[in-house]
């Protein structure tokens, strides 16, 4: 399939009334179709399949769906984890917003069978000065490394992870929430002793108290521990 094919398939997807409400999600990004996320899924799964490294190379991005098909793509190729982060190095700074970012991030389940290294690929991004980067390392942590061999390393990076960015503050907050369900006794020690603004850490006792996973006693304490 080449660019042509797939524009063409794009924009033969179009739903009018998912586009506003699309575009209502992701505020000042003007370039969006409208096209539904299976649909996105089933086309990458498509370029996956034959010389997606063909269609990397020349794919285009004038709109919204064209660039989150390009992650979907990394993330569906079957590759070596070298080439699949040369490939990440490559898309993340095409992503501006979040949800290009987040849904890339839940794609890149090669993760899983290679937590130590993408760990470390992903250390610069968590100190990145740019917004979306650094939400990018973040919600990589929220999606793959909030478990046992990790947590005690994720609380200080979210502590670290100062940017005055909303879609960082709330990735933050997002993760905390993630960190505080199943990890109560250590998110909470941290939120005691954290140093997070007064927005990122009110945030996350928001977070946690719409969480199913939290009980009602609990989301009573978390409600008291807000900052005025």
């Amino acid at each position: 399939m080449d660019n042509t094919t797939v524009r063409k398939r794009l924009l033969e997807l179009v739903d009018e009334k998912y586009r506003k409400f699309h575009s209502a999600l992701v505020p000042g990004v003007d370039n969006i179709l409208g096209v539904r996320l299976p649909n996105l899924r089933e086309i990458a799964k498509e370029l996956a399949k034959g010389d997606w490294r063909g269609y990397l190379s020349s794919a285009q991005t004038d709109y919204c769906e064209e660039i989150t098909l390009q992650g979907l793509v990394i993330g569906y190729a079957k590759a070596d984890l070298e080439e699949i982060l040369r490939y990440t190095s490559g898309f993340v700074p095409k992503i501006n917003n979040w949800g290009v970012c987040d849904c890339f991030c839940s794609n890149l389940k090669i993760t899983k069978k290679h937590l130590p290294q993408v760990w470390e690929f992903l250390q610069p991004y968590l100190r990145s000065p740019k917004e979306f980067e650094l939400r990018f390392g973040i919600v990589m942590l929220l999606t793959f490394y909030i478990q046992d061999e990790y947590i005690d390393r994720v609380l200080p990076l979210l502590n670290g992870a100062t940017h005055e960015g909303y879609y960082v503050k709330m990735a933050v907050a997002w993760a905390l929430s993630i960190c505080f369900a199943k990890y109560p006794e250590k998110a909470m020690l941290y939120l005691k002793e954290s140093t997070l603004d007064d927005f990122t850490y009110n945030k996350a006792l928001q977070k946690i108290t719409e969480s199913l996973r939290v009980d009602k006693e609990t989301k009573t304490i978390i409600r008291r521990m807000k900052r005025s």
